[in-house]
């Protein structure tokens, strides 16, 4: 079992990953706000696209802009599906604070994320009970950029809260 780690400031644009303390990664927003970013793993270039408020997740080949996978998300449902090269994985957010969520395949977890200290930086640990390769690696981005969708509509979901308050 391998394990990666990854970090990214709370209102920060850049994202890392690494492994054994070592940069592999990263993904890279325009802004805080941005609904597309720019990613590596292993060297490999991709491009991360949101549609509006969240619901369609799309990861591109950055060299040939081909559609690599695409995830649809459901604010009431903690599943959805991708399909990679013709295989089904299926994401699983398992708890609301978004600090616990995996890949499975088949029904068994082969991907899982943990994510702790929410405050000033985000930060956190992804397990791999699988090879690294090219479906795992487009699996580990989407699901950090899946979770840093579901941060940003948890701030404005506060920020919205606090101006009904005030």
């Amino acid at each position: 079992m391998d394990k990666l780690h990854w970090t990214k400031d709370i209102f920060g644009s850049k994202l890392e990953l690494r492994e054994d303390g070592n940069l592999i990664g990263n993904i890279r927003w325009e802004n805080m706000l941005s609904s597309r970013a720019q990613a590596m793993i292993n060297g490999k270039l991709f491009v991360l696209n949101r549609e509006f408020f969240l619901s369609k997740l799309e990861i591109y080949d950055a060299n040939d802009q081909s559609l690599l996978g695409m995830v649809m998300i459901n604010l009431f449902n903690p599943r959805s599906d991708v399909v990679i090269n013709g295989k089904c994985f299926g994401l699983e957010i398992q708890n609301f604070w978004q600090s616990r969520w995996s890949w499975k395949f088949n029904g068994t977890e082969i991907i899982t994320y943990t994510s702790n200290e929410f405050i000033t930086k985000e930060k956190g640990e992804i397990e791999l009970f699988t090879t690294l390769n090219d479906d795992t690696e487009i699996l580990i981005l989407l699901g950090l950029f899946v979770r840093n969708q579901f941060v940003l509509l948890m701030l404005l979901l506060l920020f919205i809260a606090i101006l009904i308050i005030v």
